[in-house]
């Protein structure tokens, strides 16, 4: 009987032997499988990181450099591109019509959606809609219906256009989502929030965009800043904020154009504490000048 059971014991144990060399090789293929899901996913990420690079590249390149001399203004800009999640744009621009000028201010949530929105904007550019004469919402129903047909459920653009007119100096202008435009009355030393309350273009976007004025005076300022600027984070990931944004320019808000574009700077890098920038930032900064106001109201 103990014999019996004895040779029941090693059939068994060969089994279970039989069973881990089974095992075994079924692992060794899960491990090649691994290791060569793993070579084709570091292949796609470094596709990927080179497209995103591309991408970048091709942003930067659109972002303007240099600003055109327009009698009457001053201008600061500055763009911060973000490796994390990028889609900045914004470009000032001279009218067909000399006493006009216009302001494009663009973000996007990401290198993709960014990708489609600089295409939309190279297709109906600011400059070619100006000289058409349309107004700030026509245009912006024209991006946002060539966005729609393929912007993915996760995508959203932020825009603001804006067409300045020096004969009755106003401002008209037109914004969807979160581009923050803020003009600075000097008399009155207010700062007052310009944006419209118009969702951001996304896949089920169906608002009515309008177009809206505001008359400029001798000294004003008008400030438009990027989503990057006031979604910035500091190391416990508070955020920046809109109060914080709000209270750096009127700080400076009497001072130079390029002074009070440093000073917004300086304050987001000094609370995000130098840590890597989440998303592309933009600001510009425009100043009306005194000389060219009472030129032309002679």
């Amino acid at each position: 009987m103990a014999k019996e059971s004895i040779e029941l014991l090693k059939a068994r144990i060969a089994e279970l032997e039989e069973e881990v060399v089974d095992r075994e090789k079924d692992l060794a293929v899960f491990r090649r499988e691994l290791t060569s899901a793993n070579s084709r996913l570091e292949a796609l990420i470094g596709e990927i990181n080179q497209q995103i690079k591309v991408v970048q590249a091709i942003q930067k390149h659109l972002v303007p450099t240099e600003i055109p001399n327009i009698q009457g203004f001053d201008f600061s800009s500055k763009f911060v591109p973000s490796f994390v999640r990028g889609g900045d744009y914004y470009d000032i621009f001279e009218h067909e019509d000399r006493s006009r000028f216009g302001v494009i201010i663009a973000s996007s949530s990401g290198h993709v959606m960014s990708a489609l929105l600089l295409s939309v904007l190279l297709k109906f550019t600011a400059r070619m809609e100006a000289r058409r004469g349309s107004e700030p919402h026509v245009m912006m129903k024209l991006i946002a219906d060539e966005l729609l047909p393929n912007i993915e459920k996760s995508d959203q653009a932020d825009i603001f256009f804006g067409l300045f007119d020096r004969r009755s100096f106003s401002l008209l202008y037109a914004g969807v989502g979160d581009v923050l435009a803020l003009h600075f009355d000097h008399a009155a030393g207010e700062l007052k929030l310009l944006t419209s309350s118009t969702p951001p273009i996304s896949h089920d976007f169906s608002a009515e965009i309008s177009s809206q004025s505001v008359v400029l005076s001798p000294r004003d300022k008008l400030i438009f800043c990027t989503k990057g600027v006031f979604a910035a984070r500091n190391l416990e990931g508070k955020e920046f904020g809109q109060d914080r944004l709000y209270r750096a320019i009127l700080e400076y808000a009497t001072r130079g154009v390029h002074e009070l574009r440093n000073q917004i700077f300086f304050q987001v890098q000094k609370f995000s504490g130098g840590q890597e920038v989440p998303r592309d930032m933009t600001v510009v900064v425009v100043e009306v000048k005194d000389r060219v106001i009472k030129l032309a109201k002679k």
